[in-house]
């Protein structure tokens, strides 16, 4: 089968595409033929090595497809079922072997695509709305990168919850976008001061939350967005890790609530798993989550890909399709 390798951490250049014998899933595995694989900034960090990976090691932690065959002691899924999975390294590949418990089964009127594109982003933005910080109905969140994958969802959830979405953007295009997708107010942050302009659009209070996938920085000044007793949601750092904190500054900027969350940590076990991919799976169905897909590549150019996804260039979710 032909897959992505990364022998040595670095830029995109280090993606090579490669002839890989296909795995064997053992006890509790599948394996599954791989119809779309997910592209995200977690796959950036694995190759840069900011998240330490074993070298050498095929990227991607999401993708859609069908189960090729089972190995011992699997019992929910057989050969020839439609499933989609996350937070499980190896999806840029023509085949990958999966434990059973990340699999979710594809509901009809799901296509792979469509399923790949969803499964991560979708359950990481349902944990950030509905447990890191639940939205109640009223409350004004800033959602930063808001015409990315991940921005355009959390901005559907938020508007879903009742909330009042404010919107970070580069580009009045994907401010368009990013209305589109629930966006109340957008704040072209290439042309002005976000921190400033979050306190005039909330009259000086400042936002409940901030939902945070940015990092370095944006982390400072999404602190003086927040009102007293505000929560700082920082779950990305696509400008790179925030430098080291004084502790002291949420006491000073109104004693406000810092997290950084991971998904793994939200869907510990199964049950909790299947509520968020049951949910987001059943809302891209029923039309309730709007999934855009920004651009398609072939698994070969997953380079490209990530050249794409890390010079904010593209709109939506980008997805690498084996050949």
């Amino acid at each position: 089968m032909r897959a992505i390798r990364v022998h040595r951490h670095g830029g995109p250049e280090v993606l090579e595409y490669e002839e890989v014998p296909v795995p064997e899933p053992g006890a509790g595995e599948a394996l599954v033929r791989i119809a779309a694989s997910g592209v995200n900034f977690i796959d950036v960090y694995h190759r840069e090595g900011r998240y330490p990976t074993r070298l050498p090691f095929t990227p991607g932690s999401e993708a859609a497809g069908v189960i090729e065959k089972v190995g011992p002691d699997v019992r929910e899924v057989a050969p020839g079922a439609r499933v989609a999975y996350a937070m499980h390294l190896g999806s840029y590949a023509q085949y990958a072997v999966v434990p059973e418990r990340l699999l979710v089964s594809v509901p009809h009127g799901i296509d792979d695509r469509t399923a790949a594109g969803a499964i991560l982003q979708g359950m990481t933005a349902h944990y950030l709305t509905h447990s890191t910080y639940p939205i109640r109905p009223g409350d004004t969140v800033l959602v930063h990168a808001a015409a990315g994958g991940m921005g355009l969802l959390l901005c559907q959830l938020a508007k879903r919850a009742g909330a009042r979405v404010i919107g970070t953007v580069s580009t009045e295009e994907k401010a368009a976008v990013a209305r589109q997708a629930g966006a109340d107010e957008t704040i072209l942050y290439s042309k002005a001061d976000f921190e400033a302009e979050t306190r005039r659009l909330t009259n000086g209070r400042g936002v409940d939350v901030v939902y945070d996938s940015v990092g370095k920085t944006t982390f400072e000044k999404s602190l003086g967005a927040l009102r007293l007793r505000g929560m700082m949601v920082l779950f990305g750092a696509a400008s790179g890790p925030v430098p080291p904190v004084d502790l002291q500054i949420l006491n000073a900027r109104g004693s406000l609530y810092v997290t950084r969350p991971t998904l793994g940590h939200y869907t510990a076990d199964r049950a909790e798993l299947l509520w968020r991919a049951g949910d987001v799976l059943r809302w891209v169905a029923d039309g309730t989550l709007r999934l855009t897909i920004g651009g398609t590549y072939p698994l070969a150019d997953a380079a490209r890909a990530h050249r794409d996804l890390e010079g904010r260039a593209t709109v939506g979710k980008l997805l690498l399709l084996p050949d």
